[in-house]
């Protein structure tokens, strides 16, 4: 792509170790692989600073592809207004919060802006309705019917656990160990039917896979 496009400079380099939780080197690969989405012609320093490039193209790399939430993951870390492009800065927020050195706070907060769908500032039921169609996929074949989401949650609330096949989420590759449903039940300290940040993160807390599966990798 030309030996110019991945050469940021030593202060800049230097600025995004401070600001960020990623290596040089792995600031440098995020650069290299963000501008292999622009166009060969603007791929300088300058202007893959300055640009932005589609969730379409950032949800083409293989490592986002495959993710249950890659549509919502992007659109928690754009600062776009439409929130429906990332600038490189923007991607390397995304990389330095899912990477092995972020600290625990800091991944279970993005998780929570992550589950928050509406972005009110809780988990409600219907967030994680949402949040379990992310796992069964968005298909006809796949897709949860308004009584089978309505039987899942019954179940939890009667039985005080997950009822269906499996007892391990392993769909949402973050580390949990309980239902959605189970989580906002075990969460809701106040009892008031959603789950606030800090209920979250003290659910998040006891589970001791989360923070080391709660990672992208380039």
């Amino acid at each position: 792509m030309g030996g110019s496009g991945s050469r940021l400079s030593k202060e800049l380099l230097a600025e995004y170790q401070d600001l960020t939780f990623l290596t040089k080197q792995e600031i440098l690969l995020a650069h290299r692989r963000f501008c292999e989405l622009l166009p060969q012609e603007h791929r300088s320093v300058e202007e893959s600073l300055q640009a932005r490039v589609s969730l379409e193209q950032i949800l083409s790399l293989p490592e986002l592809k495959a993710n249950p939430f890659k549509e919502r993951i992007c659109k928690v870390f754009s600062t776009s207004p439409s929130r429906d492009t990332l600038s490189f800065e923007d991607f390397l927020d995304l990389l330095s919060v899912f990477s092995d050195t972020a600290t625990p706070d800091i991944k279970s907060h993005y998780a929570f802006r992550i589950f928050d769908f509406d972005d009110d500032g809780t988990l409600n039921r219907e967030d994680l309705s949402q949040l379990v169609n992310c796992l069964t996929g968005e298909s006809e074949d796949t897709r949860l019917s308004a009584s089978e989401m309505k039987q899942l949650i019954d179940n939890v609330s009667s039985r005080g656990g997950w009822a269906g096949p499996g007892s391990r989420w392993e769909g949402l590759g973050f580390g949990l160990e309980a239902s959605p449903f189970q989580i906002l039940e075990e969460s809701d300290i106040d009892r008031d039917g959603t789950i606030n940040l800090s209920e979250f993160q003290h659910v998040i807390s006891r589970s001791p896979d989360f923070a080391s599966s709660f990672k992208i990798v380039l």
